[in-house]
């Protein structure tokens, strides 16, 4: 599926991700979060994953409505109630 993150196109399927994120540690969450396999990680964490981009150059949004698209669950990240 052809997705633009940062005014740039990315042909991009679920599977792909999947294969990007594995082995890789999830960062702790502060905003929106993706759910991929059995780990939630941060959606900025993912969009510097897969578009080998500087984090700054995209919002979490663009990382979002992308990974939405491909049929992955997004959710706010968890409260850090104490």
């Amino acid at each position: 599926m052809r997705c633009i993150i940062a005014g740039y196109p990315f042909d991009l399927t679920a599977s792909e991700v999947q294969r990007a994120m594995s082995g890789i540690a999830p960062e702790p969450a502060a905003g929106e979060c993706v759910l991929i396999g059995q780990r939630s990680y941060p959606v900025k964490q993912v969009g510097a994953v897969i578009t080998r981009q500087d984090r700054r150059d995209f919002t979490a949004a663009e990382v979002t409505r992308a990974m939405k698209r491909l049929g992955f669950t997004c959710h706010p990240a968890p409260s850090a109630d104490v």
